[in-house]
């Protein structure tokens, strides 16, 4: 199966209200379009708090207009990207809020299999960061508790983590089921000093997609090939797991109005390091 490549939804339109990345509660509709002609075979959807009560993916009538879009341009919503789950993360919360955040994780799912979503990426980074044993923990329940939902939809649960190699693997290793993958983001990676060689060693078997971008060590996202990310480890890494899943891209943004042109290049500079 040939590998899809697609971006993080946001930015083919100008940033928002100052964000960097969002759902564009105002221009979530003039992307389908220009992805169609960079091309892109995918838009990954982003579900976050901002734009939680206007996003399509949350309502039947929002489903029904996705449909329509992605049937008349051939650009699918292969992926979200729950952010939602930055502003109210799944550790750190009362037994209430927690349960309130899993029943929200499983309305995506649901809602996200009925317009042919592949995988959901949950992010523990950040604001949501398992940065405890505690944490380390609750993560672990959490995620068990949302495989039954995973399994009702088909859907695969990615997870986006700040956690080491080792540690990574050890909260995989405690949760070996085939629906639940690691989304592997380049430039978090490079900023975190992680090497790709340790990281694939740890659980190359588990990655499922991934996130490009670049970042400096210990700071923030630039433009692509100007970063701490080693590209070329990185995908010589993906050729030895002989990976086969998809590719968002997840870049710094260019000049605001060039979006269809930066995405273009962008796509290129991956294009040049992955040829399957």
């Amino acid at each position: 199966m040939a590998t899809k490549f697609g971006i993080m939804e946001g930015r083919l339109v100008p940033p928002e209200d100052g964000r960097f990345q969002c759902f564009p509660r105002e221009q979530w509709e003039s992307e389908f379009a220009p992805a169609a002609k960079v091309p892109f075979d995918y838009i990954e959807w982003v579900y976050d708090l901002y734009g939680h009560d206007i996003n399509p993916l949350g309502s039947l009538a929002g489903m029904e207009r996705l449909k329509n879009l992605i049937e008349s341009t051939g650009v699918r919503i292969g992926s979200v990207c729950a952010d939602y789950f930055m502003d109210k993360p799944l550790v750190r919360c009362a037994e209430k809020e927690l349960d309130e955040r899993l029943q929200e994780l499983a309305l995506i799912l649901r809602n996200g299999h009925a317009v042919g979503v592949n995988r959901v990426v949950v992010p523990f980074v950040d604001a949501s960061v398992i940065g405890s044993s505690e944490d380390f923990v609750a993560a672990q329940d959490v995620l068990k508790a949302a495989m039954p939902f995973a399994e009702e939809t088909g859907i695969e649960i990615h997870l986006e983590t700040s956690l080491g190699p080792a540690e990574f693997a050890r909260l995989l290793d405690r949760i070996p089921h085939p629906k639940l993958k690691v989304n592997y983001d380049s430039g978090n990676s490079a900023s975190l000093g992680f090497a790709p060689a340790n990281e694939f060693a740890a659980y190359g078997d588990r990655i499922g997609s991934v996130h490009i971008k670049d970042r400096v060590l210990n700071g923030g996202t630039v433009p692509l090939g100007t970063g701490n990310t080693d590209f070329v480890a990185l995908f010589s890494c993906l050729e030895k797991i002989e990976y086969r899943g998809d590719f968002t891209l997840q870049v710094a943004r260019g000049i605001c109005g060039d979006e269809f042109a930066w995405a273009k290049q962008n796509l290129a500079f991956v294009r040049r390091y992955w040829h399957n």
